[in-house]
């Protein structure tokens, strides 16, 4: 239920390749609409930058009115807009970061740049409610593995942790490619999965021995996955046998959430936090939900997960932290707030 004191605000998000636009009143969403370029992206085998940029100019307009049209509400109701200011791609970012700056400019309204990964945090806050302070929070896309410690999603995000090479959406879009499976990899491999043995091929588990726990914690790698899978596969081509693809998948996979949610549970276990939230787009692989609940409930961890559509970039996750920028009494950004492709995730805002 709304109040009517609470903010309105409409999000933008374009760190990739999909144009979403949330508008958010308080921590309700009232609308989410999204407009993907990947079909276009597709026949390359991965995200063009220009392609992505091109497309986010042709869908800014419409999707925005389209959101408006969703929200039952005008342009001028608007109390604040949020955007995307990094990271993501370059010319992606400042095709969002025009665009809102021109809306704050001539609706005058004040301007939140805010972090792509933060965001991904704080949409949880309209499917679950108040995030817990602290929480930890596994984001885990194409793009990035990270473990987050977020005692204040406004100001204050931690990293535990992060990928060192592959992130874990970027291995599942090149085991799809070995297998000859489409992009993006990641529902694929999942929906693969589903029909094949999970302990069928022993795949290595990137920095889990005691020596590499030294020094990498709460650190991801999976470039070395990535590698044997391509070369057992490799190997059963060149002897002339049928390649498992169900098999090798559901193996693969078993690999990349096993270490997931393993190094999740030991980082809240460590920092004393009851509360582990999954986000991003690899946070709606099933079978890293159902492991994440087994193993949370085993060391009696409350687990939030945002309903797969929430998990994705989206317009909504932009709108929700900008409204908790709002409610908490932070200072706007400025009109000329820069976009950055390696914003770190401890800049919450710009």
């Amino acid at each position: 239920m709304t109040r009517p004191d609470e903010p309105l605000v409409l999000g933008i998000e374009t760190s990739c390749d999909e144009t979403g636009i949330g508008i958010v009143r308080g921590s309700t969403l009232l609308a989410d609409a999204v407009a993907s370029s990947m079909d276009a992206h597709a026949a390359f085998g991965g995200v063009v930058p220009e392609v992505a940029s091109r497309a986010h100019l042709e869908a800014m307009v419409p999707t925005i009115e389209q959101a408006c049209s969703d929200a039952g509400v005008r342009l001028a109701d608007v109390d604040a807009i949020s955007v995307t200011a990094g990271p993501g791609l370059a010319g992606a970012l400042l095709v969002g970061a025009a665009s809102a700056k021109a809306l704050a400019l001539g609706l005058g309204k004040p301007l939140y740049g805010v972090n792509h990964l933060a965001a991904h945090v704080a949409v949880d806050v309209v499917e679950h409610g108040p995030l817990p302070e602290p929480m930890m929070s596994l984001l885990v896309s194409g793009g990035h593995s990270s473990l987050l410690l977020v005692p204040d999603i406004t100001h204050d995000v931690r990293p535990l942790g992060q990928t060192i090479d592959d992130a874990a959406g970027e291995a599942f879009d090149k085991v799809a490619r070995v297998l000859g499976l489409p992009f993006p990899g990641g529902p694929h491999i999942d929906r693969a999965a589903r029909e094949g043995d999970r302990v069928a091929i022993d795949f290595p588990r990137g920095l889990s021995s005691r020596r590499d726990l030294e020094r990498h914690e709460f650190d991801f790698s999976f470039s070395g996955l990535k590698t044997a899978v391509a070369r057992w596969v490799e190997t059963r081509e060149r002897d002339g046998q049928p390649v498992p693809v169900a098999d090798v998948a559901a193996s693969f996979q078993e690999a990349v959430v096993d270490v997931l949610t393993r190094k999740a549970v030991a980082a809240c276990a460590k920092e004393g936090v009851e509360d582990l939230m999954l986000g991003g787009g690899v946070a709606a692989n099933s079978r890293l939900r159902a492991l994440a609940e087994e193993r949370c409930e085993a060391a009696g961890i409350r687990l939030r997960v945002p309903r797969p559509g929430l998990c994705t970039d989206n317009g909504a996750m932009v709108a929700a932290l900008g409204a908790q920028m709002v409610m908490r009494g932070r200072e706007p950004s400025r009109l000329d707030l820069p976009s950055s492709s390696a914003q770190p995730v401890t800049e919450v805002q710009v």
